[in-house]
């Protein structure tokens, strides 16, 4: 009986020491820079896990939130196009809690400057950052439960022991080439590919009208044009944008956010107008009320994108109705630094006015 206990005791010992083996590998390895910025690190494009390291490691002044519509920039043209230093944040379908709170905790560690592709969905009902499941507010915080939750991590333990077998000379070319291939996250070498589309992309293989028109007949057939307006009610997402976008902003007068509307192509609205009038609706006050309100703060310009019509009929410019080409992306880029595209404070629904005409004329010309 004694020898069993012993057995017992031995293995429970060396069970405890394996744990505090992994966990103290993660804590010298690091993968996601938390405590310290590394030179050889490599990232991740589990964007919500990853910008926790990318605001304690990286050296910005700007940070770029969005969703997917700004998942593909990349920093270097950022910085080129906008004389900025910045800090790449976009998640691909977050909310307005997940994005304010982000932001939040980049101005923490020093943003001046925040660009910020306001999306009108972002703002459905959802839970309160403190009880997401998708995103770790105590990691971002470091707190002792975040600290733990990453020290402890099976996960980031095979991750760290991967980053450790990859610094080893002979295994480093081979290693790294492979990774992309393997069970790992952290696989891109430059901070500057993480969501970015390789530079040899084909644009119009994946950007193109037939995938634009593809995907409004897919949206709006009668068996699915009810998911238009899913999670679309416009008290809650007037609520979501007093408390997360202006609440945010009133709160930091240091910084400057540029705020723009994204151009998606003129078939989004039209699937609305045509399949879900309601949620046309919704989206048309809603933004309204986004224009008016940030228009009054001192520390906003507000940049609407919608009704570029050159581009934003151009269907060969989007992959489905809204998510535009990276040749979309360096125009963006070039409409922030001149600012042709500012909605002015006197006027503050002209531009809207202007997309609304241009809807219900469309439909006349499909």
């Amino acid at each position: 009986m004694g020898g069993a206990f012993a057995q017992l005791g031995r293995l429970l010992l060396a069970s405890i020491a394996c744990v505090l083996g992994a966990a103290l590998l993660t804590y010298v390895v690091d993968p996601l820079q938390l405590f310290r910025p590394s030179p050889r690190a490599f990232y991740s494009e589990d964007t919500r896990v990853q910008n926790a390291g990318l605001i304690r490691s990286q050296s910005f002044d700007t940070v770029f939130m969005g969703t997917s519509l700004a998942i593909h920039f990349r920093q270097s043209d950022i910085d080129r196009a906008l004389g900025v230093r910045s800090l790449k944040l976009a998640m691909t379908g977050s909310n307005s809690r997940q994005q304010s709170f982000v932001l939040e905790q980049a101005i923490a560690r020093g943003a001046k400057r925040v660009i910020w592709a306001m999306d009108d969905f972002i703002f459905v009902d959802a839970a309160d950052i403190e009880a997401d499941p998708y995103l770790s507010v105590d990691l971002y915080r470091r707190t002792a439960k975040g600290i733990a939750s990453y020290l402890f991590s099976a996960a980031m333990a095979k991750e760290s022991l991967f980053a450790l077998l990859r610094s080893i000379p002979p295994l480093q070319a081979p290693l790294t080439r492979a990774a992309p291939y393997l069970p790992v996250k952290f696989a891109l070498e430059d901070v500057d590919d993480i969501y970015a589309l390789p530079r040899n992309f084909d644009i119009a293989r994946d950007y193109n009208a037939a995938k634009a028109l593809a995907a409004f007949a897919y949206i709006t057939s009668p068996v699915r044009s009810r998911f238009l307006g899913e999670g679309y009610g416009y008290e809650a997402m007037v609520r979501h944008f007093e408390q997360d976008a202006v609440g945010l902003i009133a709160r930091h007068p240091e910084v400057t956010f540029d705020v723009y509307f994204p151009p998606y192509s003129i078939l989004q609205f039209v699937a609305m107008r045509d399949a879900s009038p309601e949620t046309l609706k919704i989206v048309m006050d809603l933004t309204a009320v986004i224009a008016q309100r940030l228009t009054q703060l001192p520390n906003v310009r507000l940049h609407d994108f919608r009704g570029i019509k050159q581009v934003t009929h151009d269907l060969n410019n989007y992959g489905d109705v809204i998510h535009h080409s990276p040749v979309v992306d360096a125009m963006v880029l070039q409409w922030l630094a001149s600012g042709d595209y500012l909605v002015d404070s006197k006027t503050p629904l002209a531009s809207l006015d202007e997309l609304k005409a241009q809807v219900k004329t469309y439909l006349q010309q499909r």
